[in-house]
């Protein structure tokens, strides 16, 4: 039986560091970068994404970034599909890593999918609807009453995965968690070596208060503003994401920029929270602080020697 491809996967929480490490690893062990992060696919949205700098890119290649319009609709499902492609391109002449924040990603491309039912526009528009005339907060109560196993993995402001839940819920006739138990995503297609990030909390904190003042003073502002001015509409899914809605909500004069700059830190923190919930959740990673350049390379050599 021909061995299965291996990959190495740098995760962990926004602003620990990932990116850093893993042009250090791809530069190191002949590597490409495969980006698990959600919202790095939108073209445009550069600096509230933190995408890795034209530099960057040019001094590792880098896949999975830059495919898709704001407006366009993205999915684990597709990630997965697109990065086992690469992966079987690059399989025997490059290392592929695999870095990113995304954790439903990662968990796609190394257990397979859930095949749930397809979107149902009309079912949708009602939901949407109902977003809209009740709030999220009382269609997030729905949830909880029909998967509220789901709905504790779904921030309650989160309206897309809400409605994509309550979706599932309804055209299959049971919850996504239960899809998800009996899926038990153990298709494991790779040999993977999974390297998680960690920083202690303040440290981390620190560095993605300091990172949004960054972007700020980068041209966040500037970057929204020629988005919007592009025709896209600012309720589309990625303009709703930490690094642009309370931006888009001081261009229309409804936040300072201070206050804007205070409400993005403070739901990134409690963003990499969570992400940090997911990771301790998921088997087979092994933690370093980014640092510890010396003992990662180490731990990586010794997997892509070892047959």
């Amino acid at each position: 039986m021909e061995a299965k491809p291996k990959i190495v996967i740098i995760l962990g929480p926004t602003a620990v560091g990932k990116t850093d490490l893993a042009l250090d690893l791809a530069s190191a062990f002949d590597g490409e970068i495969i980006s698990a992060d959600s919202m790095q696919v939108y073209r445009h949205l550069d600096i509230g994404t933190s995408k890795p700098t034209r530099e960057e890119r040019e001094r590792v290649p880098h896949h999975l970034i830059d495919i898709v319009d704001p407006n366009g609709e993205y999915s684990a499902a597709l990630f997965s599909r697109q990065a086992g492609g690469i992966i079987g391109d690059l399989h025997g002449r490059k290392t592929v890593i695999v870095a990113g924040g995304t954790g439903l990603y990662i968990r796609a491309l190394t257990g397979g999918i859930i095949e749930g039912p397809g979107p149902d526009e009309s079912l949708r528009k009602i939901f949407r609807e109902r977003l809209e005339s009740e709030d999220r907060e009382t269609l997030y109560a729905r949830l909880e009453a029909r998967d509220p196993e789901a709905a504790g993995r779904i921030h309650p402001r989160d309206g897309v995965r809400i409605i994509r839940a309550l979706e599932i819920a309804e055209l299959a006739g049971e919850p996504i968690s239960e899809k998800q138990r009996r899926h038990g995503f153990r298709e494991a297609r790779y040999e993977c070596l999974k390297v998680g990030l960690y920083r202690d909390r303040e440290e981390l904190y620190h560095r993605i208060d300091s990172r949004a003042s960054q972007m700020i003073e980068a041209g966040l502002v500037e970057e929204a503003e020629k988005i919007i001015r592009m025709g896209y509409d600012e309720k589309v899914k990625p303009l709703q994401s930490l690094g642009y809605k309370y931006i888009i909500r001081y261009m229309r004069n409804k936040l300072t920029l201070e206050e804007a700059l205070k409400l993005m830190q403070r739901d990134t923190r409690h963003y990499a929270r969570r992400q940090m919930t997911w990771f301790r959740g998921e088997d087979g990673i092994e933690w370093f602080h980014p640092d510890e350049t010396g003992p990662i390379r180490l731990r990586i050599e010794r997997f892509l020697h070892d047959r």
